[in-house]
């Protein structure tokens, strides 16, 4: 069986919330109790997250602040069931909130027939939810020392990665995956699929250990150089 958290660094977990990794939820945990979310998964993750909490001594109650890393339904399927269980502030990019607010997807770019297709369907993605904080970019919130907002707009307008300084861990969002390796987001799921490969670049400049993906488990292992590789042979392409 799965484990239920896996550590990423002192205080900074990963929660699997899908088989074989497919979807992370991300949870920081200060000393005093309090605990930072960051993403909620699809629709049925919180029995998944309570039980990744349980696993690190920690529970719902003790969350206090949600961050999503943009508004698609597979980051904040199981947000409004969790922002209403545990009272937290739900945190969103500027460029992002006005979707989460009416707990809906950004447009899809319109260049991938699956995109066009896609968008016929609507954009109802969750529930909606109120965002209490709206995000910027380079802001640094007081989670376990800092955690640095990197914008990385393209899957979406307010798409951003999340750079925690003090244990040198990146979570990328859906900027990368790390599905059968690193790779690009589908491209059908994005605003602006070649902005979201340009802005992924930024994600390269900066120091870190650990690499993390909502899509996919982390790397741990020269995590810096093997993104820096994959986005220098991907902008070969």
């Amino acid at each position: 069986m799965a484990e239920a958290a896996i550590a990423l660094a002192p205080g900074v977990w990963r929660i699997p919330t899908a088989p074989f990794d497919l979807v992370n939820t991300f949870a920081f945990a200060e000393p005093d109790g309090a605990v930072t979310l960051v993403d909620t998964g699809l629709r049925g993750a919180p029995a998944r997250i309570a039980a990744g909490l349980a696993a690190i001594g920690r529970s719902p109650r003790d969350v206090t602040r949600i961050v999503l890393t943009h508004s698609h339904s597979d980051h904040g399927g199981g947000l409004a069931r969790l922002s209403r269980e545990t009272g937290a502030t739900v945190a969103a990019h500027e460029a992002d909130a006005g979707y989460v607010r009416r707990g809906e997807r950004p447009p899809l770019d319109p260049s991938t027939g699956l995109g066009r297709m896609l968008s016929r369907g609507g954009a109802k993605a969750f529930d909606p939810v109120d965002v209490g904080h709206v995000l910027h970019d380079g802001e640094v919130l007081p989670v376990l020392g800092g955690l640095r907002v990197v914008h990385t707009p393209g899957h979406t307008p307010g798409h951003v990665s999340l750079l925690h300084q003090p244990t040198g861990v990146l979570i990328t969002g859906d900027s990368i995956f790390n599905v059968l390796g690193l790779r690009w987001p589908v491209k059908a799921f994005c605003t602006d699929v070649a902005l979201t490969r340009r802005t992924a670049h930024v994600l390269g400049q900066f120091e870190y250990r650990v690499a993390a993906f909502t899509h996919g488990p982390h790397v741990s292992d020269n995590a810096r150089e093997k993104v820096r590789a994959f986005l220098t042979a991907a902008g070969r392409r």
